[in-house]
């Protein structure tokens, strides 16, 4: 009984101890979940390494830097380089000077770092070139050329690979030379030693600069000797090495993989991933099984405590700007002009702006210079001054607006953000047109606009519509029935237009206080052409479809203006901006003086302009990107959005 109950007395002890030796689960009280794989729980840990950052220009420190920004991010355990840290071969004094910008920059970095050396760091030109070059200051202000050191049961060994000629010291060093491709033998002696001392540890990583296991850039290597002791070793699991700038991967060998990196601020031909050329670092995770090696371009690597309301805000500002033209860019009826475009460039963000406009080339144009760039300071303005020409001709389907092009980027302190492309077309005055502007389009087309914020502006200083009897008339079809849209229209507590309300029309004009409105009957149908007139006689308000009255309603007193545009396809807001678009065809636009129609009349198909045409559009093309007004005001409207423009459509 004794016995019994101090094991049961142990047993108790022992519990929490074997609770806790349970392997881990999903803990949840919903029923029959699917069974979810846990991560792995081995212990992992991964470091980064650098490539060249020679031999590029002097610029290439600050991808260094951004390298160093994104590695503390990332917070590995640690940071290895292999070589070329320097631009280099120098003399003492300007080695000292890239020496301490290099360290300068690395010293930003929120974990330990090891070099490696590389043919920049220490190649001597010059006057007095001592027989080991700058290895003796090297070795002061970097650490030792050949070393090795552990890490959570894994060993870092770095190699020098550039000892120059064993059994001539004296020459300059040249890593071109096959008989300075070899590591020494006391080299290869402290090697064997140090692989021995790590024989118990998980892995083995070697770092050099150049990868001498490349046979086809280095044929007098004695890499075979190397390559050996680390098989022999049998935990090697990587080798790294750089100088090539070019992303390069040997393979497995002997259970051993071999990389080179591209670089790391230093030269390359461009930005070229896909082909190798890249400024990024190489990410390794470490378990105890294996390795996974990973390259990130510099710069990829985002802290999340970046995105700020108050930084999206600025953000928002910045992509807001939109450059403005001091005045668009007359041409003649003939379709001639030459003078200056200017663009006027506020910046109204918080950061600077750089900022490149370009044009491409468009027919029968000239356009010079073909880009400019500049740095707009914030709350600043700067003003890019293009030269342009058009030696005439007529408006066809050919006829093109120049588009320019805009690249912003937004400069902060660490990093540059580059926001989306703009493309601009150049603002025209293309003032009274020639009649070929009017040419019916075969096969016929229509004005589409479609339930978003669009439509197609006419700015309301463009065209003068006076006091007293006026008409207004077009063709619609639509998609769809809408519960409410503005067919042509310049509402907003004023003016006058056509709404579309179901299969309902509704004309109404604002005259002293209020809207003196008709609504129709039951008419609209989708996929059928109507025509529209709403006349205001002076007296009365009536609503003609299809050349029939539809309803009339006394009216009397003084237009209420406003000086909002006047949008075909949409409704304006407060602000001047489309809204309530109408989902479907406008086809023939014309605003007129006085009150054409008294009685039933069939409408015309196509309007002609008279004496009395405020705004005539045919909306079967556009003119240097806008829809040309055939009346003597030249109101050429502007289709804004993205859901207006011209398609095909059945007469």
């Amino acid at each position: 009984m004794t016995r019994l109950l101090f094991l049961l007395a142990l047993l108790a002890l022992l519990a929490p101890g074997i609770a806790a030796a349970h392997p881990p689960e999903i803990r949840t009280d919903r029923p029959n979940p699917v069974l979810l794989p846990l991560p792995k729980s081995d212990d992992a840990f991964h470091f980064i390494i650098f490539g060249d950052r020679t031999g590029g220009p002097p610029e290439g420190v600050k991808v260094l830097a951004q390298a160093v920004t994104d590695s503390n991010l990332l917070d590995p355990d640690l940071v290895m380089t292999v070589g070329d840290l320097i631009q280099g071969y120098n003399a003492p004094d300007q080695w000292q000077v890239q020496m301490n910008e290099y360290r300068d920059t690395m010293k930003n970095l929120r974990m330990p770092w090891f070099p490696v050396a590389g043919n920049h760091d220490i190649y001597w030109r010059g006057e007095g070139r001592p027989p080991f070059e700058h290895e003796q200051a090297y070795e002061k202000h970097f650490g030792p050329l050949w070393y090795w050191f552990e890490h959570k049961k894994c060993g870092f060994l770095v190699l020098f690979s550039d000892e120059g000629d064993p059994a001539d010291p004296s020459k300059p060093r040249n890593f071109g030379d096959p008989a300075q491709q070899k590591f020494s033998d006391s080299q290869l002696a402290w090697l064997k030693k140090s692989l021995e001392e790590m024989k118990s540890l998980q892995h083995v990583f070697v770092f050099m600069h150049h990868p001498r296991w490349a046979a086809d850039i280095y044929p007098g290597n004695n890499w075979d000797k190397v390559h050996q002791l680390l098989v022999a070793n049998r935990n090697v699991s990587a080798c790294f090495g750089g100088h090539i700038h070019r992303l390069r991967y040997d393979g497995v060998k002997d259970g051993i993989e071999y990389f080179a990196l591209a670089a790391t601020g230093g030269h390359i031909p461009g930005e070229y991933p896909r082909l190798g050329y890249l400024h990024h670092f190489n990410v390794v995770t470490v378990r105890p099984d294996g390795i996974k090696v990973g390259v990130l371009p510099v710069g990829s690597a985002i802290d999340p405590k970046l995105f700020t309301p108050d930084r999206y805000k600025d953000l928002n500002l910045a992509q807001g700007m939109t450059p403005r033209p001091a005045a668009p860019f007359a041409l003649d009826p003939a379709g001639k002009g030459s003078g200056n475009y200017e663009l006027k460039l506020a910046n109204p963000s918080a950061r600077p702006l750089e900022i490149t406009l370009s044009v491409a080339r468009a027919k029968g144009w000239t356009i010079t210079p073909d880009h400019q760039h500049a740095v707009v300071q914030p709350g600043t303005e700067q003003t890019m001054t293009f030269a342009v020409a058009r030696n005439g001709g007529i408006y066809d389907a050919d006829f093109r607006v120049p588009v320019f092009s805009m690249e912003t980027d937004y400069l902060e302190e660490c990093a540059r953000t580059t926001l989306p492309e703009r493309k601009l077309p150049m603002q025209l005055d293309l003032g009274p047109l020639a009649e070929d502007a009017f040419v019916p389009a075969d096969p016929p087309v229509a004005l589409h606009v479609t339930d978003r914020a669009s439509g197609v502006k006419v700015e309301s200083a463009d065209f003068d519509q006076p006091d007293g009897p006026f008409t207004l008339e077009t063709w619609v079809m639509p998609d769809a029935l809408q519960e409410s849209a503005g067919i042509v229209a310049k509402t907003e507590g004023s003016e006058f237009g056509f709404h579309a309300n179901g299969n309902q029309v509704t004309f109404l004009v604002h005259l002293g206080d209020r809207y003196a409105s008709v609504q129709s009957g039951p008419h609209l149908k989708p996929g059928t052409w109507t025509h529209l007139a709403g006349v205001f006689d002076g007296q009365t308000v009536t609503l003609y479809l299809d050349g029939k009255p539809a309803g009339t309603t006394p009216a009397a007193g003084l237009r209420t203006r406003n000086n909002l545009p006047l949008y075909l396809g949409a409704d304006p807001d407060r602000d001047g901006r489309p809204s309530r678009a109408f989902t479907g065809w406008i086809d023939e636009v014309r605003l007129s003086k006085g009150a054409l129609y008294t009685a039933d009349f069939t409408p015309a198909r196509r309007f002609e302009p008279a004496e009395n045409t405020v705004l005539l559009f045919h909306g079967d093309r556009l003119v240097g990107g806008q829809l040309p007004d055939r009346s003597r005001s030249h109101a050429h409207g502007t289709p804004v959005g993205a859901a207006v423009g011209l398609k095909p459509v059945k007469p």
